[in-house]
């Protein structure tokens, strides 16, 4: 099992840039998927970014490739996520997850341990 804690949330004004991060504890980090989702309100859970375990392969949902870049660290136990160039419409609770599924996976039930969000606001 493992335990996540994101962080770095807060309010940016469009164009700015936030870095959140997720510290992992508990079983090996290493072992794990990770991903990064997000859920605005009264929309559905959606898939960010996600990343292999060695960080050498990353995926993107469309609405952020060329703007946000996932990455990790392994000796820290830390999952990162770079937001750049945000818009009001990035708004909402973004989450890390975890999952020991084989290969990198989009679905959020292919994931099995949830971090508690971290809100990220992004004004006109």
């Amino acid at each position: 099992q493992v335990q996540l804690v994101e962080s770095g949330g807060g309010l940016v004004q469009a164009g700015g840039s936030l870095r959140l991060s997720c510290v992992a504890s508990g079983r090996t980090f290493s072992t794990y998927i990770m991903g990064w989702f997000r859920q605005a309100p009264g929309k559905e859970r959606e898939f960010v970014a996600a990343i292999n375990w060695s960080g050498g392969s990353t995926y993107y949902a469309d609405s952020v490739k060329g703007r946000f870049t996932i990455s990790r660290d392994n000796a820290k136990n830390t999952l990162y996520l770079q937001m750049n160039s945000l818009k009001p419409e990035d708004t909402a609770v973004y989450y890390c997850a975890a999952t020991l599924h084989i290969t990198v996976v989009v679905r959020v039930e292919a994931y099995d341990y949830w971090g508690q969000g971290t809100q990220v606001t992004v004004s006109s």
